[in-house]
């Protein structure tokens, strides 16, 4: 409460308006979220629990089964387990977007939205900062993440630039989802509308992509909405700057697999904009 006590002192003084206001007010609100997540770290720890089960999952019981297009002889599963991590980092960064949205209904149902909207902060403020709270977890899951991806044999085969440009776009695609989660949240009424509302996209989302099994297996339809999915397009990106392609797999012809860096960068900039003018604009009308 220390925080928002700070926050309401700062916006009761007079303050310059623009840019400067807003990222202070969106850092303050920031905080506040970020002391919130110390104080209840089991959110965290469960948050964890389910990207590990699908790297475990997938490498141990899929990973002997599943042959890789171009893939020569047996089946390889250290060929698939590198195929793979790309796609699980990808989804826990999209999949924390349900618990940015469950996180902003609650503080709808408590009216701690409404304490905020009456404040002289800035409009997007209050949304901007939970983002960014959400974005500083999905960063520490996505760590931890590829950690367990080391101990289990996962390896990248680019430099550590290229790896760390993977990283930043799948972290850029988790904020970009994370304005989805933030409209949602202020459009249902509960938390567990919030959780529901937030899964119920995702999962056709990330399992009609190219995360889990590459998407010329699929029918002529679904490949085509695999191949033009923003979160499939991030996949590919960070598959080629970790250097996890196998040999010989073939690149579908799409614009978005030939140009995955760009056309990932493209879609969460795009998504920001739209989701992020929503949420706000809703955030100026919501109410409990």
């Amino acid at each position: 409460m220390s925080v928002i006590t700070e926050a309401s002192r700062r916006a009761g003084a007079p303050q310059p308006g623009g840019i400067g206001r807003s990222v202070r007010d969106s850092l303050v609100v920031a905080q506040r979220n970020l002391i919130r997540m110390l104080r209840i770290p089991e959110v965290v720890i469960f948050g964890l629990v389910q990207p590990i089960m699908f790297v475990v999952l997938f490498s141990y019981v899929f990973g002997g089964a599943i042959q890789l297009p171009g893939q020569q002889g047996p089946i390889d599963p250290e060929q698939y387990r590198a195929f793979l991590m790309a796609g699980i980092f990808a989804q826990t960064v999209t999949f924390a977007t349900a618990g940015a949205g469950a996180g902003i209904a609650d503080d709808m149902h408590k009216g701690l939205i409404d304490r905020f909207r009456s404040l002289p902060m800035a409009r997007g403020a209050v949304l901007t900062g939970r983002t960014l709270a959400d974005l500083v977890q999905t960063a520490l899951t996505l760590v931890v993440i590829a950690g367990v991806a080391l101990i289990i044999g996962w390896r990248t085969h680019e430099n550590f630039g290229k790896v760390l440009a993977g990283f930043g776009l799948l972290l850029l695609l988790g904020y970009a989802f994370s304005w989805i989660g933030a409209l949602i949240g202020l459009s249902v009424r509960t938390p567990e509308a919030a959780t529901s509302g937030g899964l119920i996209w995702l999962f056709p989302l990330t399992f009609v992509s190219n995360a889990f099994v590459p998407s010329d297996s699929m029918p002529t339809f679904l490949r085509h909405l695999a191949e033009w999915n923003p979160f499939s397009a991030t996949v590919q990106a960070a598959r080629d700057l970790f250097g996890n392609l196998p040999p010989g797999y073939p690149v579908p012809d799409a614009w978005p697999m030939q140009h995955p860096v760009l056309a990932s960068v493209l879609w969460s900039v795009v998504i920001i904009a739209v989701f992020r003018t929503l949420a706000v604009r809703k955030y100026r009308s919501a109410t409990a």
